[in-house]
């Protein structure tokens, strides 16, 4: 088992260098092969222009996306040829309300899509829909990998944020040839309810369906002493040096998570190392 198509959406020339040279990372670790998709962003809301409006405006913002398509796909050509990779670039317009459709049609037969960190400065509104539509639509899992995070270095030490949601076995399943390959498998349990099958045991059932696959687990209790579970995350990942994190995406809907905030969102936003989510 392994990664065998890896794919990349690439709409921002100022995250070009840093998310190629991830994804490639990635690809040439595995052997794979990898697809980049190079979206111009038509921005427009087309709905509220009024009855009558000029066409030539239409026009203008499409020729404009188009020509930054273009560019995009010179520049991630120009990279990828530095690199040994077998890659393939394809470039495209899209809306800004439709891109996540896009690439999940294309996310769908990837079996790992590399994406820059969708929130925080200097980051497009697009990257949002576009990290979302490969996790929901696409069913397809996501590598989040911070422009600060060094390209090319296999996760030596992983955190699992285990909460026994579908979410998070999902991303545990999907994230399984990183796990191998680990030598350290920390299984992450906040506040293990008090009551239910496993109490007595938080974590113990994944720790021996990881062991059969040959993954070395340690099980790490955690109490809730920060507000947000995110936050106690991410200090233990910190305290074990730990250089991947795999947790479940958006155990809410993803309104809330964008009103209210939630684990996900706040792991994105402050992540310091490459997070595998998957939903």
């Amino acid at each position: 088992m392994g990664y065998k198509t890896i794919l990349t959406v690439v709409t921002d020339e100022a995250l070009a260098q840093s998310t190629i040279d991830h994804a490639a990372a990635v690809a040439s670790a595995w052997d794979a092969h990898l697809d980049v998709l190079c979206f111009g962003v038509d921005r427009t809301q087309t709905g509220y222009y009024y009855a009558g409006a000029n066409a030539m405006i239409l026009q203008e913002t499409i020729s404009r996306a188009t020509a930054d398509a273009a560019q995009l796909a010179g520049v991630v050509r120009g990279i990828l040829g530095q690199t040994s990779v077998r890659w393939a670039v394809e470039e495209g317009v899209a809306q800004l309300a439709d891109i996540g459709r896009h690439v999940a049609g294309r996310a769908r037969f990837a079996d790992l899509v590399v994406m820059p960190k969708p929130y925080g400065k200097e980051r497009g509104v697009e990257l949002e829909p576009v990290t979302e539509g490969a996790l929901f639509e696409g069913q397809t899992p996501v590598l989040v990998v911070p422009d600060t995070s060094p390209a090319g270095t296999a996760p030596s030490r992983v955190v699992i944020g285990w909460n026994e949601s579908n979410e998070a076995l999902r991303s545990v399943r999907a994230a399984m040839p990183l796990l191998q390959s680990a030598e350290h498998v920390h299984v992450v349990v906040i506040d293990p309810p008090q009551h239910g099958p496993n109490r007595s045991d938080p974590g113990g059932a994944l720790s021996q369906f990881l062991a059969r696959h040959g993954v070395k687990p340690e099980i790490d209790v955690l109490s809730k002493t920060m507000p947000r579970v995110s936050d106690v995350l991410r200090r233990h990942v910190l305290d074990v040096n730990a250089d991947m994190v795999v947790m479940g995406a958006y155990g809410h809907s993803r309104f809330r998570e964008a009103i209210l905030g939630g684990a996900t969102r706040n792991m994105l936003e402050q992540a310091e190392v490459p997070v595998f989510l998957a939903h």
